[in-house]
């Protein structure tokens, strides 16, 4: 079964860097595309960035665009969600998803695998 674990979450500072990761196991990551996603209290899950199987092709939103990065390492069968100049708007629980397919989208409901998540709190 395909089982998706993050880590690297933490209480840090605004303008302070993090890099979260995602180990996948029971699926080879280079055959689907993957995503992160975030979801702050009594809100909605969102967004944050996508990447195909090949990784030549990145979505990020616009919220996070220039200061997060994606990028996928198969060898290791896990995923990179780099965060730099944070601020306390990502404060969030933060979630790694595999998609459906090799093409990556914006939309949750192209990924039907999803980790518990990792808490990203900022403050000011």
């Amino acid at each position: 079964q395909v089982r998706l674990v993050e880590s690297g979450g933490a209480l840090v500072q605004a303008g302070d860097s993090l890099r979260l990761s995602c180990l996948a196991s029971g699926t080879t990551i280079s055959d689907y595309a993957m995503g992160w996603f975030r979801q702050a209290p009594q809100s909605e899950r969102e967004f944050v960035a996508s990447t195909n199987l090949f990784g030549g092709s990145k979505l990020y939103a616009d919220s996070v665009k220039g200061r997060f990065t994606i990028y996928k390492d198969n060898a290791k069968s896990t995923v990179i969600l780099q965060m730099n100049n944070l601020n306390p708007e990502d404060t969030a629980t933060y979630y790694c998803a595999r998609g459906a397919t090799r093409w990556n989208t914006r939309d949750k409901s192209d990924y039907p695998y999803w980790g518990q998540g990792t808490q990203v709190t900022v403050s000011s």
